[in-house]
Order: C-alpha cells, then structure tokens, then sequence
C-alpha cells in the first residue's frame, strides 16, 4: 500500500562550498551531522516525456531512508504530494493507476538515472525537534535514452519536517542568500537532468508565445484547461481526495457546455459525439456524488428538528438509504477510469485541441462571435425564466426550474470562456449566473429531497414506523422551494438590468 506525504522543499545552486553556519538561523538550537547517503534513482516517462511535462515524477531508488518507489505530483511551487511504495523490481499497480491519465497507452521507461552522494545536516529545536533537513548533493545523471549525455552538478537541499510551519525555510533562505548561495534555476534534479542530458538538435525553433487573436484561439484555450484538469485530477480522484470527484465532473460539464455554446466556432457534427462522452463520464461520476449531497441536505434537515418531533429511527433509516448501492462504489470509479472507453476519450480530447474541427467563424477576430455566443445562451436563459415564473406551482413548474438551471450552467461556463474577450462583461454575467445557478439548485434539491423522504415515508410505514418526522421535513421542504419561486422575479429582473452590457 502506498503512503503519501505532503513535501515542502528549496533547492540552491552550489559550487562546493559547503553549508554556512546555519545555527545563527532563529530557533535553530543545533546542526545535526546525519552523514553521507548514497542514493541510486532511475526515473520512467514515456518516450515523448508525458509525465516530465506535467511536472509529475516518477522513480525507483535504493539507497537512503526511504529506499522504494517514488512519485511526485506537483501542488505549489516548492510542494509536492510525494507518494512512496515498496522497493519491488515492478512498477507497483496502485502507482501505474495514478499516472494512467498521462501515459494511456505509452510504455514507461527508464529515462534518466541519478546516483547522488548525499551529505545530510538535521537542524533542530532546543528541545531537539526536528525543524528541517539540509543537504548538499553531488549529483551525476545519465541519460538512459538514446544520444542522450551526462552532467554533474552539486546542490543544496533543504526540506521542511512534517508539520512545520514553510515560514521557517524563508529564515534559512535569508542565512543562505546571505552567504551568496542562490536559489536554484531548475524546480528539480530530474528537470535539470534532463535539461543537461538531452540530445542536442538542430535548427529547434520555439512557436510565438502571443496573446490568442483569434476566436479558436479563445474557445480552445479554455477546452485545453479543461482537458487538463480532467488529467490532472484523475490521481485525485483514485486517491479519493476530498472534493476531487466533484471538480473533475464539473470539467467534464464545462467541456461539453463549450462544444455546445460555441459551435459557430468548433463543428458540432465533430464535438457531438465527444459531448456525448463527456455526458457518460459526468454521469459515472455523479452517481455516488448526488446522493451524497442529498444525504447531507437531510441529514442537516433533520439535525435541526426538535428530539420530541423525531418519531421513529429516522436517522438510521436515512444512513440506511444513503448507503443504498453505495457499496463497491470506490471499485466501480476506479474502473471507469481504467477503462477503454475512458482513456480512448482523453486521446479523442488530445487529437481535437492538436486539430481541431474549426469553421469560418473560428478564423474571426474574437470579440464578435464569441459575444454571439454567449449572448445566445442567455436569450436561452431567459426563456426558460419567464417561462418557469409564468407557470404555476406544480410539476412543470418544477421541470422549467430545473431545464433553466442547466441552461445557467451552460451560459456560466460560455461567460468563463469568453472572459478573455470580453472583459468586464463577461466577468459580470459569470457571476450572475453563478447566483442564478444556486438559487435554482436549491429548488432542486428541495424537489429531489421530497423525492426521497416520500420512499422513505413509504418504506418506514411499510415497516410499521411513525412516517410522521417524514412529512415534517417533506413540508418544510416544500417552503423552501415556495421561497425560491418567490424570490426568482425580483431576482431574475436584477439580472436583466445587468446583462445589458453585454
């Protein structure tokens, strides 16, 4: 089983100097010498370095303390989720799975070796604590790959103990810079391995790194980020990493939301298909997710009824429900991102933002048909309102709220795109319908919320139980949503008045 550590660490350049006296540093009480460590690191990517360019580490290495298997995901500048397996002759499995999202199909192989002569200094407290670990490291890397080099190099490392505070690592700074030690150029020893060893190339050139002039330019910076935050947060959700499950089902939302919206841009009869696969993944993996929310919604219901309106054992009728299909629902994730089907739709995403299906309006300058496009989606919008707020109470009232929710999704994620573009106004409109959104999901929930206490209801008086505590929060759920419709005129005509910038 793999551990994972939060790591918090700065590297400087060295010419062989050696440490300054580091005990003038505040509240350091005394500078350890933990001796010399030999270290022996060979790290994998894939041919065309997938994983070097998303700053993502992989490594084997003997040698030291914590002899195994390595792998570092980037998560601030300095920090690093590093998470450690056994010493095996084989990628581990659990290991293989979170860098899946990168390498698919690819072939992990060894690319650079790094042996490193480490000289450890432990800088303690005046009781003895550990507040952080120094060395210097002679290092030698080895290109393993074809017309690959060498280089050497000496650096200093200094890495903050677990729990301590990173303001720490600014005093030891200061005492370095101090001493003319500089901090270093490469964010680390594999990226200046590679850096140094690489097969050098003529005639290289670098594409202009200008601000996007064109509406493709726009739109697919947006699906790129998207993309990326699917990849990037596939590791997270394997790891069941808090919140993760939702951000990654509201990337994939956003993706197909933007294929919709701006299809004077990027060819529906293309996207299409791609959408329809983003839809099943949302739905993969939403399933758990939405009735997580749903459960906590009741269960903060019924905390706040008064123990002698409480009749029954409704609370665990309500953990009962909540864990309905719920087991097995951590396998069931892992194997939809395990899948065919899954990885094939991270590649579709690669070859439509490489080549992408672009018509006339791609090629315009953007403000024009991007402010079509997110003025479209909010004429939608409107519709849907005035509509909802013409109805009267009931079920289609209910599904009019419901239909203008998801088109406020759809003009959110239109206004984010176009942001670049447009400004002000589209800042404006983001926020707008980030408000709009939350009040019609609170009907929403109210409306799938007295869905579930009426099967609850049923199933409770089908055992015999009070089904009393049930209607109480399916009535008080019921004025919830009254609330909503009520407030939804007033709340819409505000939002009108501010959309007329657009």
């Amino acid at each position: 089983m793999a551990d994972t550590k939060r790591e918090i660490e700065r590297k400087y350049e060295s010419e062989d100097s050696g440490l300054p006296d580091l005990t003038g540093v505040a509240g350091v009480a005394a500078v350890l010498d933990k001796g010399v460590a030999h270290l022996d690191a060979t790290y994998y990517d894939t041919a065309d370095e997938r994983l070097a360019a998303s700053s993502v580490t992989l490594r084997r290495r003997t040698g030291g303390s914590d002899a195994g298997w390595h792998l570092k995901f980037p998560v601030a500048p300095g920090v690093r989720d590093e998470i450690h397996a056994p010493l095996s002759d084989t990628l581990p499995d659990d290991l293989a799975g979170l860098v899946r999202s990168r390498v698919r199909d690819g072939e992990l192989l060894p690319v650079v070796r790094l042996r490193s002569d480490r000289d450890v200094r432990h800088l303690v407290d005046a009781d003895g604590r550990l507040l952080a670990e120094v060395s210097v490291d002679a290092v030698r890397a080895d290109r393993l790959t074809a017309d690959g080099g060498e280089a050497q190099w000496t650096e200093i490392e200094v890495e903050l103990a677990d729990g301590g505070d990173p303001a720490f690592l600014d005093k030891v700074e200061k005492r370095l810079r101090k001493a003319g030690i500089r901090p270093s150029a490469s964010a680390s020893k594999l990226a200046r391995a590679l850096a140094e060893t690489a097969p050098r190339r003529q005639g290289a050139s670098s594409a202009s790194a200008g601000q996007p002039e064109t509406a493709s330019d726009h739109v697919l910076a947006y699906v790129r980020a998207q993309r990326d935050a699917i990849v990037e947060l596939d590791p997270a959700v394997r790891r069941d990493a808090e919140d993760s499950v939702h951000s990654m089902r509201v990337a994939t939302r956003r993706l197909r939301s933007t294929f919709k919206s701006y299809g004077e841009i990027l060819d529906r009869t293309v996207t299409d298909p791609v959408g329809a696969e983003l839809k099943w993944l949302a739905g993969e993996l939403g399933l758990d997710r939405d009735r997580e929310v749903l459960t906590e919604r009741l269960t903060a219901a019924l905390d706040e009824v008064p123990a002698g309106l409480v009749r029954g054992p409704v609370a665990q009728r309500l953990h009962a429900w909540a864990r309905t299909e719920h087991g097995g629902a951590r396998a069931r994730l892992i194997g939809v991102l395990d899948s065919r089907r899954y990885l094939a739709l991270l590649d579709t995403l690669d070859t439509l933002i490489a080549d992408p299906p672009l018509r006339k309006a791609a090629g315009e300058k953007p403000r024009k048909p991007i402010a079509k496009a997110v003025k479209k989606d909010f004429r939608k919008v409107a519709g849907l309102v005035e509509r909802a707020v013409e109805l009267e109470p009931g079920t289609d009232r209910d599904v009019a709220i419901h239909e203008a929710r998801k088109k406020t999704k759809r003009a959110r994620y239109a206004a984010e795109a176009a942001r670049p573009a447009l400004g002000k106004p589209a800042k404006a409109l983001v926020k707008s319908m980030k408000a709009l959104q939350n009040l019609l999901g609170e009907h929403q929930d109210s409306v799938m919320a007295r869905q579930a206490l009426r099967e609850l209801s049923a199933v409770a008086h089908a055992a015999g139980e009070s089904a009393f505590t049930y209607g109480l929060l399916h009535e008080r759920e019921e004025q919830r949503a009254v609330r909503v419709e009520t407030e939804l005129p007033g709340f819409w005509d505000g939002i009108k008045d501010g959309a007329a910038g657009l």
